[in-house]
């Protein structure tokens, strides 16, 4: 492996903040969806890590299942955010509060 395994761990956690960050403070639904995907990368850098690192193919199969995962994740979260765009007129979080008791 010609990148240490601490240099991949460091930077996917870094990742991983980031995009947790990202969800925890923006209310646009927008970037709450591109912080999950953030941190959906970060995992998929770290499996792709382990799995050079231990010279297995699992964790590079399990990245590209990963990958097609949130293709299909993105394309329905964009069919999402169009229909309650138009339904309330805004992408803010805080205005879909209709299931709340």
């Amino acid at each position: 492996m010609i990148v240490p395994m601490a240099h991949v761990l460091a930077f996917s956690g870094a990742l991983f903040v980031m995009g947790l960050a990202c969800v925890l403070a923006r209310r646009n639904i927008i970037m709450i969806l591109i912080g999950v995907e953030i941190m959906l990368n970060a995992v998929g850098l770290t499996l792709a890590g382990a799995s050079a690192l231990w010279e297995r193919v699992d964790g590079q199969v399990f990245v590209i299942f990963l990958m097609a995962m949130t293709s299909a994740e993105v394309s329905i979260s964009l069919a999402m955010v169009v229909y309650l765009r138009r339904r309330k007129g805004s992408l803010d979080a805080d205005a879909y509060d209709g299931m709340r008791g």
